[in-house]
């Protein structure tokens, strides 16, 4: 999770994350230089294993993201806004995706829309998008990847980070290279209710983003190294065969 002046909804938002962990869980959050209450609230919650990481000064919602990333130890991560609820299951659901098939790289969920007072202004955010569509081209075109929605493999971070300077933002990156290290599972139902208020201001930067053809020279320009390094990696391991000695 990536905090910033979050205290409005954080509680709420604890509360469903937290009653959905098992034992042996970790949750990370690095605050990106909140000026309010949002540190002390989160040393409030008592999950045992919490670990609350804070910027020095602020470095924006991706390199937030990119320290948390960084600093996580489990197999499946889960990413999280501050702002958002977790329906109940959400973490059973998103587990068994990669429990039963192990090329599944990336899961992303349906969610609800609500609005600042938690009413439900839709009832699904990728139908509002045009229906989900994991693709490279897809993406590149229209991204679908909502970060607060999705959960990886620790794999995945392998190639993934660090986090290049001119991604636009980081759930459509991560979605991006989880399509190159395997399958992308879709979950056609919601497990989160994606807030939308005066505050967000991701939604309105990602909206401005996808109309520019910077925005997609941007992409261009960090994705076809990193996939040229992820092949050439791929293809040095498929080849190099370990000489055994024999007696």
């Amino acid at each position: 999770m990536a905090t910033y002046n979050g205290s409005r909804f954080l509680r709420e938002q604890m509360h469903t994350i937290i009653a959905e962990l098992l034992e042996g869980d970790e949750l990370v959050i690095v605050d990106d230089a909140s000026n309010d209450s949002t540190v002390a609230d989160l040393y409030r919650f008592q999950w045992p294993s919490t670990h609350v990481l804070r910027n020095t000064k602020n470095l924006g919602i991706v390199k937030s993201f990119e320290r948390a990333l960084g600093s996580a130890k489990g197999q499946f991560v889960f990413l999280c806004d501050q702002d958002d609820i977790w329906l109940p299951g959400k973490r059973y659901e998103i587990v068994k995706a990669f429990l039963n098939d192990p090329k599944v790289s990336v899961v992303v969920s349906d969610a609800q829309l609500i609005d600042e007072s938690g009413r439900v202004t839709a009832k699904s955010f990728m139908a509002q998008r045009g229906g989900f569509v994991g693709g490279f081209w897809s993406t590149f075109h229209k991204n679908r990847f909502l970060g607060c929605s999705m959960a990886i493999r620790r794999d995945v971070l392998e190639i993934a980070l660090p986090i290049p300077n001119r991604v636009p933002m980081h759930d459509m990156w991560l979605g991006i290279v989880g399509g190159w290290v395997g399958r992308v599972k879709y979950i056609s139902h919601p497990l989160i209710q994606y807030r939308r208020h005066s505050n967000n201001v991701t939604t309105l930067n990602r909206r401005a983003l996808s109309k520019g053809l910077a925005f997609r020279l941007d992409l261009l320009s960090v994705v076809i190294p990193r996939f040229l390094a992820y092949k050439w990696h791929n293809m040095f391991k498929k080849h190099l065969v370990p000489h055994i000695s024999r007696p």
